[in-house]
């Protein structure tokens, strides 16, 4: 007898046998969100770009449990005469490169940092402006989009995010008018904006970064401070929640998850998808049709961008 048994995939495009249960049941009601959570971030701050590949696959599979806010904090108006950062021995941009690449490379989150020596950013206040006048203009998806490509280009692309062209550039890569919101950034409005945000992470208490601040309907929360483990913040939430067990949402496939942000370093491939390092080249040929990707090398590590 015929298998009738058959299907359609809507991401591959390829027909073939249904696999699986033949019924499945499924619930359609989202959790209410009823936690604030704040994400207290500066763009040149390594510490947070590390964080990356932990913090999508969070709020990938536990976003519909609260409302997230990316608060600009201030890492470095400008350079004095005295020592910035003393815990981690940085007085001038000189001193940032070598703290830097070991970030990175302890990480997997490639940086390079030589332009820290040779045409160092000399405020993170530029880039976070136009973060913010982002946010106000358009939404806090494309002002997230906005800092993901704003710390690609300093950190693994090595180039000055400070710098009124770079940001044009990257501003305009995002489909957004760069010349017109960079200007508006420069202003009065930019600095008003980056003022509330700085009053905001003086109110959570935020005096590093990243942190990571989550309250609940009753005013109460936990403060995460510095990079943590995946687990970690999971764990932070169901506090907050007070919940024993949360559901996350299923993981996006590799290929809707590329479309979707354009590049992806081999570390964040494997924390999204708990696949080792070692696994790598047979997870992507697998999961990604050859003509829909590129990898290159980088620092000694691969990413993946798309073609589409």
């Amino acid at each position: 007898m015929k298998n009738n048994n058959m299907m359609c995939d809507l991401e591959t495009g390829v027909c073939g046998e249904v696999e699986g249960d033949e019924m499945q049941f499924i619930d359609f009601n989202q959790p209410k969100k009823t936690v604030e959570l704040y994400y207290v971030t500066d763009p040149i701050c390594s510490h947070c770009w590390a964080l990356e590949p932990v913090l999508r696959r969070f709020i990938e599979q536990y976003g519909d449990y609260f409302h997230f806010h990316t608060v600009m904090g201030g890492l470095l108006e400008k350079w004095g005469d005295g020592p910035v950062d003393p815990a981690n021995g940085i007085s001038g941009p000189g001193d940032v490169a070598g703290h830097w690449r070991e970030v990175g490379e302890s990480s997997r989150m490639p940086i390079d940092g030589s332009l820290m020596v040779t045409n160092p950013v000399q405020s993170s206040y530029p880039p976070s402006r136009v973060f913010k006048v982002i946010q106000q203009q358009h939404d806090d998806g494309k002002a997230f989009e906005y800092l993901r490509r704003a710390r690609e280009t300093l950190f693994a692309f090595n180039q000055n995010i400070a710098k009124k062209s770079v940001m044009i550039e990257i501003v305009n890569k995002l489909g957004l008018n760069g010349e017109a919101i960079v200007t508006e950034a420069e202003g009065p409005n930019g600095q008003q904006l980056l003022n509330e945000d700085f009053a905001l992470t003086r109110d959570l208490g935020a005096r590093g970064f990243p942190t990571i601040i989550m309250v609940n309907e009753e005013n109460k929360g936990i403060k995460i401070v510095g990079g943590r483990s995946f687990e970690s913040y999971v764990e932070g939430l169901k506090q907050v929640l007070k919940k024993d067990e949360l559901q996350p949402k299923p993981l996006p496939s590799l290929s809707s998850l590329l479309e979707k942000e354009r590049l992806l370093f081999s570390k964040e491939i494997e924390v999204m998808y708990g696949v080792e390092k070692s696994e790598m080249k047979s997870f992507i040929e697998k999961e990604l049709s050859a003509n829909c990707y590129q990898v290159k090398e980088i620092l000694g590590e691969f990413y993946y961008t798309t073609t589409k």
